[in-house]
C-alpha cells in the first residue's frame, strides 16, 4: 500500500478468533453475574438499597452500584479515599475466583466514585506534566492504587511525558519525567 493511499486493509476475522472472543465475552459476563450476586447479597445483609449494573468492555467486567437518590449508606461503601470500595472490589474478585477458579480483573464502582476520581487523576497528571515542563527534572506523586496508577500513566503518556511506578505496597507511587 502506498503512503498516498487512504484505504485501510482489514484482516478477516477467522472462526477461531470469533469463538475465542465469544468465549472471552461469555466468561466476562459470567464473572459479572457471580460478582453481582455476591454484592447483591452483601447489600441485602447490610439493608442498603442500590441498583447493580454490569458492563463488559475493553476485556474487563465493570460493575456499578448506584441509587436514584443520594445515599449516605452507599457512600459509606466507598469509604475514605475509596478504601472500602477497594476492599469490596477484592471481595467481589475473590467470589469470582472461588466460583470459577479463575482470577478476575473486574472493576467495581459505587455512586460514580471512580468516574469522579478519574477526573481528579487526570488533573493530577496534567499538573505534574506542567511542573516537569516548567522545572525540568521529575515529579513524584502521592501513593495510589494500581487502578489509579494505570489511569495516571495513560494520562501522562497522552500528554507526551514519561511515568514510572516506584516503591512497594501501599507506598507505590508514580514519578513523572520528560524522558
Amino acid at each position: 500500500m502506498s503512503a498516498e493511499s487512504t484505504e485501510e486493509v482489514i484482516a478477516p476475522v477467522t472462526e477461531d478468533q470469533e469463538e475465542t472472543q465469544s468465549k472471552t465475552a461469555s466468561r466476562l459476563e459470567e464473572e459479572g453475574d457471580i460478582a453481582a450476586d455476591y454484592l447483591e447479597e452483601l447489600l441485602d445483609i447490610a439493608d442498603i438499597d442500590g441498583d447493580i449494573d454490569i458492563e463488559v468492555r475493553n476485556g474487563r467486567t465493570y460493575i456499578s452500584i448506584g441509587a436514584d437518590e443520594e445515599s449516605a449508606a452507599l457512600d459509606s461503601l466507598v469509604g475514605r479515599d475509596g478504601e472500602v470500595l477497594e476492599a469490596l472490589q477484592e471481595l467481589a474478585r475473590l467470589s469470582v475466583l472461588s466460583a470459577t477458579e479463575s482470577r478476575s480483573r473486574l472493576v467495581l464502582d459505587i455512586n460514580g466514585y471512580r468516574k469522579e476520581r478519574a477526573g481528579v487523576l487526570q488533573k493530577i497528571a496534567e499538573d505534574a506534566a506542567a511542573k516537569v515542563k516548567a522545572d525540568g527534572g521529575t515529579v513524584a506523586l502521592e501513593p495510589m492504587s494500581a487502578y489509579e496508577r494505570k489511569i495516571v500513566h495513560d494520562a501522562v503518556a497522552d500528554l507526551g511525558y514519561v511515568s514510572e511506578s516506584e516503591g512497594e505496597g501501599a507506598g507505590r507511587h508514580i514519578v513523572v519525567s520528560a524522558d
